[in-house]
């Protein structure tokens, strides 16, 4: 099939680009402005490919000040979308830990000590001071899957882009060097990955442009990379893990809509922690696990539920009930770990392009401000008529990008979290040190990829479990076929999670109310067994998605450089 775009993921990178692109394809009186050369007399035919089954797939809560969304929709309304509010109030935490069990440095353990002087209420130390850089005052709370779903479904109304949800993108199609368009993954496939019954071999989309936005792991952009590698100099191998709950609060909670938590200090030092409340009595919280976090141990699950049992946490949450949740991968490398942004016949936006800025921790803003920004680049080219070439889109595209806030604040990020490779408290002093200088001055620290960061079992927990312990410990659980995190806790002292059905479930338990159950409904109408083995292949899979959204990193890393491959920028992790 020939279409004049085609734009792999659907996401607020895409969403800002179609919206943009959209708004200037017709005149008022519904003349075409921008043709399409595939249908001609038609405006550009533009159509986008999503892998999930819905186009608001997914649980991501985030806060924002919005400043790209609202220049592209200055009448946004919060109350029009659902689960969004104004932001009304953002306090950040240092929280100490109540159980005594993380591993704090000496730095850190004098700062608790210090803290706990003074008085701590409830574990937890609010700051009195947010610094600009961090502030989201005038912003907004949001659940990307549903402003997705709700952006979404105005572009699919109005004709003039499509947006094909369930429809997976198996790789680009590139001859010599120019991406000429995508190929569709293999439909009628057994669970084995043999062709089935009614197998139909993956549909071929040829593009002047492929427009990729499917996110910092997605397959297009991945492989893109390994045919054109990274720019000099980049690499992406800071990634952290993301868990995030959506709740029902209790209904004695006093937070109000709009309300931002940020948190750090626990359950280990390094995690972050937020909680975002939305209207009637919703909220998303969850923790990031950094790329620096040297433990061995990612059991990120369990250490999201230690967090929301803080005595500073948990007293918005006792009697709240658990609706959905959901993991993501964070790309860390900031600018340094931009892919090539245009080339002929493609182009790269949102999280996947490296617009996401470290420092801040913000990302959809940025993502909706790079696709508006390749949208003004497309209009100008499709006026004139000129083709996607690299060079065309670096003199629109590109330039514009550069030119930009994002660009600016991306700079101002670059360096701001390589303290962070001498310690936690190195590392805020870094942040805080380029968040005032706009990036004039932070704190250094020699980059070390994270897999050689990880410590080994015996070194990290020496002081806590002899080595016969661990020995016993992982070689019960290699025979067993499971990972050593959870029985290392347990070793550690960290008490089991007493679970209450509602919002404390086991991992197991949370599966099966978690977010990914729409991808099953087709095969619920077949037999029970391949019900059943639909099921289990999908809990493996979410079981493991977590913890080894970092590990896939680590095992590809691992796997140049035991073959004495080079991790160059086509070879790179």
């Amino acid at each position: 099939m020939d279409v004049d775009i085609a734009c792999v993921g659907f996401g607020p990178a895409t969403a800002g680009f179609m919206h943009t692109l959209s708004q200037a394809m017709t005149a008022e009186d519904g003349s075409v402005l921008l043709e399409s050369k595939v249908m001609p007399g038609m405006p550009l035919q533009v159509v986008c490919y999503e892998r999930a089954d819905d186009i608001g797939f997914g649980v991501s809560g985030v806060v924002t000040r919005g400043k790209a969304l609202r220049e592209s929709l200055p009448d946004l309304d919060p109350a029009q979308m659902p689960m969004a509010a104004s932001v009304s109030e953002e306090q950040v935490l240092y929280l100490q830990d109540p159980l005594g069990k993380s591993r704090r440095s000496k730095g850190v353990r004098l700062l608790d000590g210090l803290l706990s002087l003074l008085g701590c209420r409830d574990h937890a130390v609010k700051l009195p001071y947010i610094p600009r850089f961090l502030c989201k005052e005038g912003g907004l709370v949001l659940s990307v899957g549903q402003f997705s779903q709700w952006i979404g479904s105005q572009l699919i109304g109005s004709g003039l882009v499509q947006v094909w949800p369930g429809m997976p993108v198996a790789e680009p199609l590139i001859e010599e060097d120019r991406v000429i368009g995508i190929r569709l993954v293999d439909q009628g496939v057994e669970l084995d990955g043999r062709p089935g019954p009614g197998h139909m071999p993956g549909m071929d989309i040829h593009a002047s442009l492929t427009v990729v936005g499917d996110g910092p792991v997605g397959p297009i952009g991945q492989k893109l990379d390994d045919h054109f590698g990274l720019p000099e100099g980049h690499h992406q191998d800071e990634w952290a893990g993301g868990m995030k709950f959506v709740v029902e609060l209790p209904d004695d909670c006093s937070l109000k809509p709009g309300f931002v938590l940020h948190t750090l200090g626990y359950p280990e030092p390094e995690i972050f922690g937020f909680l975002y409340v939305y209207p009637d009595r919703i909220a998303a919280l969850g923790i990031f696990v950094p790329s620096w976090l040297d433990s061995p141990i990612r059991s990120t699950y369990r250490l999201l539920q230690y967090w929301m049992q803080h005595p500073a946490i948990w007293k918005h949450l006792k009697g709240g009930r658990l609706r959905s949740w959901g993991a993501k991968s964070l790309q860390e490398s900031g600018q340094r770990g931009e892919p090539l942004l245009a080339g002929d016949g493609f182009a790269r936006i949102g999280e996947g392009s490296g617009s996401t800025n470290v420092l801040t921790g913000s990302g959809l803003d940025e993502a909706w401000a790079t696709g508006v920004q390749l949208a003004e680049g497309v209009i100008e080219l499709a006026k004139s008529g000129e083709p996607y070439s690299r060079a065309n889109l670096e003199r629109t595209y590109l330039a514009r990008r550069r030119a930009s806030w994002v660009e600016k604040d991306a700079k101002i990020a670059k360096k701001a979290r390589d303290g962070f490779t001498r310690g936690m408290i190195p590392g805020l002093l870094g942040m805080a040190l380029s968040g005032i200088s706009n990036g004039r001055f932070n704190v250094g620290g020699a980059f070390r990829r994270p897999w050689e960061r990880i410590v080994p079992y015996k070194d990290y927990f020496r002081e806590q479990l002899s080595a016969n312990e661990i020995d016993a410990i992982v070689e019960e659980c290699r025979q067993h076929g499971k990972p050593p995190f959870e029985p290392l806790m347990d070793k550690l002292g960290w008490p089991p999670i007493e679970y209450d059905g509602e919002l404390l479930l086991s991992h197991q338990d949370a599966l099966l109310i978690g977010g990914g159950l729409t991808s099953l409904q087709a095969m619920v109408i077949s037999t029970g067994l391949l019900f059943v083995s639909a099921l289990f292949s999908w809990i493996v899979h979410l079981t493991l998605d977590v913890e080894a959204a970092s590990s896939v990193v680590l095992m590809k890393a691992w796997w140049n450089t035991s073959a004495n491959r080079p991790i160059t920028p086509s070879t790179r992790a």
